[in-house]
């Protein structure tokens, strides 16, 4: 290893390749261990490439995750104490919801505001 000070004053470090590359994959091992960890605590969760592609082409957003979550719409509308026909005409685009509201559909659904928004 060797330290370069820089006309500008900043140190940099020269090491061998096989040394930079084994830091590199020391640090994505860490990333994917955290990961793993935050997948098995239930803190993050993979969705599936189906749910994506509907998120994406534009669908409903409330409609999608409440699929996803394999719940009906009444059952999302009693967990986010609304009504049933008032999640029906959010998720057919008829009204938006307030963020109140929103916000415990999100809870309801175990995704962000911003998932839905």
């Amino acid at each position: 290893m060797q330290i370069i000070t820089t006309p500008n004053g900043e140190s940099l470090v020269i090491l061998p390749l096989a040394d930079y590359e084994r830091l590199v994959d020391q640090a994505d091992i860490a990333r994917a261990n955290r990961i793993r960890q935050a997948l098995a605590s239930g803190e993050e969760e993979v969705v599936p490439a189906a749910i994506v592609r509907r998120l994406i082409a534009g669908e409903n957003k409330v409609k999608v995750w409440r699929s996803h979550r394999g719940l009906s719409g009444r059952d999302l509308a009693a967990a986010a104490g609304v009504s049933a026909p008032f999640i029906s005409e959010i998720e057919s685009g008829r009204k938006d919801g307030s963020v109140s509201v929103m916000k415990k559909i999100a809870e309801a659904l175990k995704v962000d505001l911003d998932d839905l928004v």
